[in-house]
């Protein structure tokens, strides 16, 4: 779905942003995208779907190369950014105007993504709230059905109860024919629901790996607080106990904690990227 060799990139008068990247995200996926700020999260977004244009190296989007921005490619991508402005359109003429870039877009799917979120489709955009905005924004884009949906920090300024039908959506809306990327820092919202985690740091992926594959390689459990096992790649006191991130050389089953893992890999990275090193992501 997408492939990334050697991929280079850097802002003019800037230090180079990406240096020699590779990376592969397949569909059938939630992947999240994680990384502190200024990782290059949003830049290369705008890469994978031609916004921006690579100084080297090679990126393949569905097949194409994404900064030819051929419009049988551009049908099958939508991009929900972090932050958008609107036209003062009713939610009608903006679903008029729009759908018609959009050949899988099912008119049907967007009434009920709506309701789901409780709008109403006669509302004018620029009444409602950012998050009501960006709530319209997400029913809009599953309802494209594209083959590629990107989302960039899409929880943000959702309210508790919009995030829990955010989940719910995302988790009905999505089959194997797609590749949702998702980038956030918001690593709570998203639990129980990306698939796939890549991690960015300092012009490198640090991990991309599906979730299943994580949790081979690493348990997240309960420890001793004077435990001192060199398996121990994090740890943390919290309400729960004294929780870790170990090496998992037992077999053992447990949760993937999105947070946990963060900071494990910006802790240990050259041992979280040896640990993951000879692993085919999928």
């Amino acid at each position: 779905m997408i492939e990334i060799n050697d991929l280079a990139f850097s802002y003019k008068k800037k230090k180079p942003l990406f240096s020699k990247l590779n990376l592969q995200l397949s569909e059938g996926r939630i992947h999240g995208l994680l990384g502190k700020n200024g990782a290059g999260k949003t830049t290369l977004l705008k890469l994978i779907s031609g916004l921006l244009f690579p100084d080297g190296g090679e990126i393949k989007t569905l097949g194409y190369k994404p900064a030819n921005r051929k419009p049988s490619m551009l049908q099958d991508i939508y991009f929900l950014f972090e932050e958008f402005t609107l036209p003062d359109f009713s939610i009608q003429k903006f679903k008029e105007i729009y759908s018609v870039f959009y050949p899988n877009f099912n008119e049907n799917q967007f009434n009920e993504y709506l309701s789901e979120f409780e709008i109403h489709d006669n509302e004018k955009l620029n009444s409602l709230s950012y998050g009501q905005k960006k709530k319209v924004l997400i029913a809009f884009g599953l309802a494209c059905n594209t083959k590629l949906l990107i989302m960039d920090e899409p929880t943000n300024g959702l309210d508790i109860p919009s995030k829990s039908q955010f989940r719910k959506i995302m988790a009905g809306a999505i089959d194997e024919s797609k590749c949702v990327i998702i980038s956030t820092h918001q690593v709570r919202d998203l639990d129980n629901l990306i698939d796939s985690i890549t991690i960015l740091d300092q012009q490198d992926v640090i991990i991309s790996q599906p979730i299943e594959k994580i949790t081979e390689k690493l348990c997240f459990k309960a420890i001793s607080q004077n435990d001192t096992n060199d398996k121990i790649y994090y740890s943390e006191n919290g309400l729960r106990g004294h929780w870790a991130v170990v090496e998992n050389d037992k077999n053992e089953d447990s949760k993937l904690d999105i947070e946990m893992l963060f900071h494990a890999t910006f802790a240990n990275k050259k041992r979280m990227q040896d640990l993951f090193n000879n692993i085919k992501n999928s």
